[in-house]
Protein backbone atom coordinates (compact mmCIF):
# COMPACT_ATOMS: atom_id res chain seq x y z
CA UNK A 1 0.00 0.00 0.00
CA UNK A 2 1.38 3.41 -0.90
CA UNK A 3 1.81 6.04 1.06
CA UNK A 4 2.10 9.55 -0.27
CA UNK A 5 3.14 12.99 1.12
CA UNK A 6 2.49 16.41 -0.75
CA UNK A 7 5.04 19.30 -0.15
CA UNK A 8 5.87 22.21 -2.72
CA UNK A 9 3.33 24.63 -1.44
CA UNK A 10 3.91 28.35 -0.37
CA UNK A 11 2.83 31.91 -1.66
CA UNK A 12 3.72 32.81 -4.92
CA UNK A 13 3.10 36.09 -6.81
CA UNK A 14 0.33 36.44 -9.67
CA UNK A 15 2.35 34.67 -13.06
CA UNK A 16 4.82 33.05 -10.59
CA UNK A 17 5.41 28.91 -10.50
CA UNK A 18 5.61 26.26 -8.55
CA UNK A 19 6.11 22.69 -8.03
CA UNK A 20 4.24 20.24 -5.63
CA UNK A 21 5.52 17.16 -4.90
CA UNK A 22 3.65 14.13 -4.00
CA UNK A 23 6.72 11.86 -2.22
CA UNK A 24 5.64 8.01 -1.97
CA UNK A 25 6.81 5.30 0.01
CA UNK A 26 6.09 1.44 0.79
CA UNK A 27 5.25 1.38 -3.21
CA UNK A 28 6.54 2.22 -6.39
CA UNK A 29 4.62 5.01 -8.52
CA UNK A 30 5.48 3.49 -11.73
CA UNK A 31 2.52 1.80 -13.04
CA UNK A 32 -0.03 3.66 -11.00
CA UNK A 33 -2.23 6.18 -11.79
CA UNK A 34 -2.31 9.56 -9.59
CA UNK A 35 -4.44 12.71 -8.99
CA UNK A 36 -4.38 15.83 -7.67
CA UNK A 37 -7.21 17.91 -5.82
CA UNK A 38 -7.87 20.93 -4.77
CA UNK A 39 -9.88 22.22 -2.20
CA UNK A 40 -10.79 26.45 -1.35
CA UNK A 41 -12.46 26.53 2.12
CA UNK A 42 -16.23 26.07 1.91
CA UNK A 43 -16.09 24.74 -1.27
CA UNK A 44 -15.67 20.78 -2.44
CA UNK A 45 -12.91 19.61 -3.20
CA UNK A 46 -12.24 19.74 -7.07
CA UNK A 47 -10.06 17.59 -9.90
CA UNK A 48 -7.19 19.18 -10.91
CA UNK A 49 -5.09 16.86 -13.09
CA UNK A 50 -4.57 13.04 -13.30
CA UNK A 51 -2.25 10.87 -14.66
CA UNK A 52 -2.70 7.10 -15.57
CA UNK A 53 -0.66 4.55 -15.30
CA UNK A 54 0.88 5.15 -18.24
CA UNK A 55 1.91 8.24 -19.61
CA UNK A 56 -1.77 9.86 -20.69
CA UNK A 57 -2.83 13.24 -18.28
CA UNK A 58 -5.82 14.57 -17.87
CA UNK A 59 -6.65 18.97 -16.90
CA UNK A 60 -9.35 20.74 -15.89
CA UNK A 61 -10.31 23.28 -18.31
CA UNK A 62 -8.65 26.15 -16.05
CA UNK A 63 -5.49 24.56 -15.34
CA UNK A 64 -5.00 23.36 -19.09
CA UNK A 65 -1.75 24.30 -20.80
CA UNK A 66 -0.67 25.97 -17.32
CA UNK A 67 -0.30 22.75 -15.36
CA UNK A 68 1.25 19.88 -15.60
CA UNK A 69 1.81 16.72 -13.60
CA UNK A 70 3.88 14.03 -13.76
CA UNK A 71 6.07 11.17 -12.11
CA UNK A 72 9.45 10.43 -11.45
CA UNK A 73 9.86 7.15 -11.27
CA UNK A 74 13.61 7.24 -9.26
CA UNK A 75 12.30 9.63 -7.06
CA UNK A 76 9.28 7.69 -6.45
CA UNK A 77 7.53 10.90 -6.68
CA UNK A 78 4.64 12.43 -8.65
CA UNK A 79 4.46 16.25 -8.96
CA UNK A 80 2.26 18.97 -9.80
CA UNK A 81 4.35 22.01 -12.08
CA UNK A 82 2.11 24.90 -11.96
CA UNK A 83 2.87 28.01 -13.90
CA UNK A 84 1.26 31.25 -14.39
CA UNK A 85 -0.49 31.17 -11.36
CA UNK A 86 -3.40 33.47 -10.70
CA UNK A 87 -5.27 34.28 -7.77
CA UNK A 88 -8.14 31.80 -8.38
CA UNK A 89 -5.29 28.92 -7.87
CA UNK A 90 -5.45 29.30 -4.34
CA UNK A 91 -6.14 26.57 -2.25
CA UNK A 92 -5.11 23.76 -0.33
CA UNK A 93 -3.78 20.78 -3.17
CA UNK A 94 -3.48 16.93 -2.32
CA UNK A 95 -2.47 14.42 -4.21
CA UNK A 96 -3.77 10.54 -3.96
CA UNK A 97 -4.10 7.50 -5.73
CA UNK A 98 -6.26 6.29 -8.35
CA UNK A 99 -8.68 4.34 -7.14
CA UNK A 100 -8.45 7.55 -4.49
CA UNK A 101 -6.59 6.05 -1.00
CA UNK A 102 -6.95 7.85 2.17
CA UNK A 103 -6.27 12.06 1.52
CA UNK A 104 -3.29 13.34 3.23
CA UNK A 105 -2.76 16.92 4.83
CA UNK A 106 -2.13 18.46 1.60
CA UNK A 107 -0.05 21.51 0.63
CA UNK A 108 -1.08 25.25 0.93
CA UNK A 109 -1.25 26.88 -2.42
CA UNK A 110 -1.32 30.84 -1.69
CA UNK A 111 -1.43 33.18 -4.99
CA UNK A 112 -1.34 37.09 -4.30
CA UNK A 113 0.68 40.24 -4.98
Amino acid sequence: QVQLVESGGGLVQPGGSLRLSCAASGSSVRGKAFVWYRQIPGRERELVASLTSGTDSYYRDSVEGRFTIFRDIAKNTVYLQMNSLIPEDTAVYYCNIFPLGAWGQGTQVTVSS
